[in-house]
């Protein structure tokens, strides 16, 4: 499939609004979504839908909807990571729309069909960092009448959202599911030092770069790799194709991959961290593309995958192929440890805690638990005041919500009963 840049639809979409007189945000949109296929090429389950929800903090925001028959029910809010979509809660949807929760489902900003962001690398970073997805995520669920959220479940990338959305603004967002990566907490400020206590030693997440490339053979760390320029296009224009970029990237990151086996690790050092999968600590002289062609599954594999099948890779091929990488890549550049900017503002919050009930729910073969040595523990102990479950699920690797949607839906239901105060599900 062609790549057509967000740029390019815009340019398009200006000229029409010129010949038609109309405001160009009216064109943008009429122009960009009328051409496209319906979303998820005919795969979404029954009882979920796709629209678009226009006027959300400068963005027209698609989202994927399921239990929207009936009014009033209570808000569950699901936030994706990287690299995926909306799409990847698919199957998860369902089974709490059949509870009686109105599920939503977002594509984040910088992702899929939520239009409204720039999608060059020199984008201004600002709109990207926390404090501004968190208004992007107060912004949906206003604009779709609610001011309460009974639970918001956040994934890889979008943990960090919905981990941000509840410790600034808990009186909207009730609850908290986190998956697979942890979350550490607010950064924290000098304390007492004006009565003599040293202050801390400064942090940087990307302080290991010389460690790496000092190893045999030399290695990178991929969230240093995805902050570079050349690696929307290295993806993109992947030498195996986009579609089996996807489809060795998924696998070599789940429980099917025989190289997954992701233990703790004793320290923060390049040594320590050579352990993990090529797919995080990377080949130096590689792009990503590269570090995982070798490990595509077999013919056989993809024909019986039953998780993730051929037209599903589709979709992610489908959508990505026409937005690029960049803008879903722009996390990893301005909301990093090493971003000055995004370190002062969260010290906005240091000493918070998120103190509604929260759980954490991983896959035993995600080495994404463990690739920060020490941060679940950080998480377990002083992020949370109320994380009321610790989930480490068999035969899961990093994409918990399609490799076991029925385990995951069960948890995520449990959770809702037990902990979610009655008043809250009726609000």
């Amino acid at each position: 499939m062609a790549h057509f840049s967000r740029r390019m639809w815009l340019k398009q979409a200006a000229a029409l609004a010129i010949v038609q007189g109309m405001p160009m945000h009216a064109a943008v949109v009429q122009t960009d979504f009328s051409k496209l296929p319906p979303y998820g090429n005919g795969t979404l389950p029954a009882g979920v839908r796709s629209r678009q929800i226009a006027g959300v903090n400068g963005l027209s925001v698609h989202i994927l909807e399921a239990g929207y028959e009936t009014q009033g029910r209570p808000l569950v809010l699901m936030l994706h990571g990287f690299p995926e979509l909306a799409y990847s809660w698919r199957k998860v949807m369902p089974s709490l729309a059949a509870a009686g929760y109105y599920v939503v489902a977002p594509d984040m900003r910088g992702y899929g069909r939520t239009m409204g962001w720039d999608d060059s690398y020199d984008a201004d970073g600002d709109a990207f960092r926390f404090l501004n997805m968190t208004r992007d995520t107060v912004g949906l669920v206003y604009a779709l009448g609610y001011r309460s959220v009974a639970m918001i479940v956040g994934h890889d990338a979008g943990m960090y959202v919905s981990a941000w959305s509840t410790m600034i603004r808990p009186d909207i967002f009730r609850s908290i599911t986190i998956m697979s990566s942890p979350f550490e907490g607010a950064p924290m400020l000098p304390f007492n030092t004006a009565n003599g206590a040293q202050p801390p030693r400064p942090t940087a997440a990307y302080d290991l770069d010389a460690q790496f490339a000092k190893l045999d053979p030399p290695r990178r760390y991929y969230r240093d790799y995805f902050r570079t320029r050349a690696a929307n296009d290295n993806m993109l224009h992947a030498p195996q194709g986009l579609h089996d970029f996807f489809r060795a990237y998924y696998f070599s990151k789940s429980a099917d991959y025989p190289g997954n086996h992701p233990h703790s690790l004793k320290a923060r050092t390049a040594e320590e961290m050579a352990q993990i999968p090529g797919y995080y600590v990377m080949p130096r002289d590689k792009g990503m593309a590269e570090t995982v062609a070798p490990m595509m599954p077999s013919a056989e594999y993809i024909a019986k995958c039953k998780w993730l099948t051929e037209a599903e890779v589709d979709v992610y091929a489908t959508e990505y192929g026409r937005t690029g990488f960049t803008g879903a890549l722009q996390g990893y550049r301005v909301r990093a440890g090493g971003d000055a900017k995004t370190l002062a503002e969260l010290q906005t919050f240091a000493g918070r805690t998120i103190d509604v009930p929260a759980q954490y729910i991983a896959g035993k073969s995600d080495w994404s638990v463990y690739q920060s040595p020490g941060l679940v523990d950080t998480m377990r102990t002083s992020a949370f005041t109320k994380l009321t479950g610790f989930h480490m699920l068999d035969g899961t690797g990093h994409w918990i919500q399609q490799e076991q949607p029925e385990e995951l839906s069960e948890l995520l239901l449990r959770f809702l009963r037990e902990q979610v105060r009655p008043d809250v599900r009726k609000s």
